[in-house]
């Protein structure tokens, strides 16, 4: 086993491991994660090449789908307020 950082926490996973076989490990799905390794963004292509070694610093993003529309939407002000009564008797 070694020591490395993953997302910010300390982790003891199997040595050996590629950063693909890593995420199958810890059980991520790799068709929605993106990976950073000692700060630098590394590519899908080169995750089997890529061996962990200890004190590595891993960043493991997910992307999740879905989501609402964030675009700005225009100002309504057509609601027209309505006036209310005063209660009773506090006319």
């Amino acid at each position: 086993m070694i020591k490395i950082q993953l997302n910010g926490e300390l982790r003891e996973v199997p040595d050996n491991l590629n950063l693909a076989a890593l995420l199958e490990w810890l059980k991520m799905p790799a068709d929605r994660v993106a990976v950073e390794r000692n700060r630098q963004v590394t590519p899908r292509s080169a995750w089997s090449e890529t061996i962990i070694l200890p004190d590595d610093q891993l960043e493991v993003v997910h992307f999740v789908g879905g989501g609402v529309d964030a675009r700005p939407q225009p100002f309504d002000n057509s609601r027209k307020t309505e006036q209310l009564s005063p209660p009773a008797g506090k006319a």
